[in-house]
């Protein structure tokens, strides 16, 4: 595996796999000799940054509070020899360095994931502005961040940040039906089970390409099929309509709470377009605002991941389920 020191920064609306593809990323990294670093972004990620790499190192550094690495060696993936040093001495940067010093002596990388961006948070502020210096000084790291694309947009934007407009950004979107069937057949089969052709159909329908609700709809229809070595149609009704409960719970309804009165009344003037797409200046004109006005909350809600551009002048919702939660609602 080839890991570069560019940036690569995932967006894309809740559901769409964000998580699971950092997270894929790191296990490919650890199979390759690399160790990676897999945080949140939220208060205190520069130290879970430190922690999550020396665990991550098949304890390159010690558990206990002062320990640092004195050398190391690699026989399957590596071992070490320690000696006590005040682990608070040096700064983050300083501490980072000491660790990529040991690693790097190896060949040894570290990649960096970091989830759920919050362009709010000044540790990662602090974070891009020392990522950098790694960079620079030809360090063996890479970057992989992954957020709604407003929190990516409002990051990129921020003159503190501006070393990361160097990123690398994949908008990451519905997985094709092909996939979907493929990957729900291959998990069934393996697991030893068979799985009607009707169920298999009623599952990838239930999904629309979201691989969170994906995982969803496995998991439920397994569970109606409890002990039976066949999946059937009627597990597979079943455990849509619970993994829809499910995903209306845990991603449309929360995202529905962060928007805005003005987002939500442009959603609702969309509402009447039914399937189809609507008409920027229909909505506007039915929320009772000029068009550019409602270009505003258009623009909003795409870089939110909710809505997408259908044509010129139209755009149609882009979350599975949101059009049926916000009438039901």
């Amino acid at each position: 595996m080839t890991l570069c020191p560019d940036i690569n920064v995932k967006s894309g609306p809740r559901g769409v796999g964000k998580t699971v593809l950092l997270a894929y990323l790191a296990s490919h990294s650890r199979e390759s000799g690399w160790v990676a670093a897999n945080v949140t972004s939220r208060p205190g990620m520069l130290e879970d940054i430190i922690e999550r790499a020396t665990d991550a190192a098949d304890e390159l550094v010690s558990s206990a509070p002062s320990v640092r690495i004195t050398s190391v060696n690699v026989p399957v993936l590596f071992g070490a020899t320690w000696e006590y040093r005040d682990p608070e001495s040096g700064n983050w940067r300083t501490r980072m360095n000491r660790l990529l010093d040991r690693l790097q002596e190896r060949g040894i990388g570290l990649l960096i994931t970091i989830d759920e961006i919050d362009p709010s948070l000044d540790e990662l502020i602090d974070f891009a502005s020392t990522y950098q210096h790694f960079v620079r000084e030809n360090r063996r790291v890479a970057l992989f961040m992954a957020g709604l694309p407003a929190s990516v947009s409002a990051l990129l934007s921020d003159k503190s940040a501006s070393f990361l407009r160097r990123a690398a950004q994949h908008q990451l979107g519905r997985i094709d039906d092909a996939d979907v069937r493929a990957a729900f057949l291959e998990t069934v089969e393996d697991a030893g089970k068979a799985i009607d052709e009707g169920a298999l159909a009623e599952a990838v329908r239930a999904t629309d390409g979201f691989a969170y609700m994906m995982q969803f709809v496995g998991f439920r229809m397994w569970a109606e099929a409890r002990g039976r070595s066949r999946i059937e149609p009627e597990d597979a009704r079943r455990g849509a309509a619970r993994a829809r409960e499910d995903f209306i719970s845990g991603v449309v309804r929360k995202t529905c709470q962060e928007l805005s009165e003005g987002d939500l009344a442009f959603l609702g003037a969309m509402l009447p377009d039914g399937e189809g797409p609507s008409s920027v200046a229909d909505a506007a004109s039915r929320m009772g605002k000029t068009a550019n006005y409602a270009r505003v909350y258009r623009s909003r809600l795409m870089e939110q991941g909710v809505i997408t551009t259908a044509a010129r002048g139209l755009v149609r919702f882009d979350m599975s389920l949101l059009r049926e939660f916000l009438l039901e609602e």
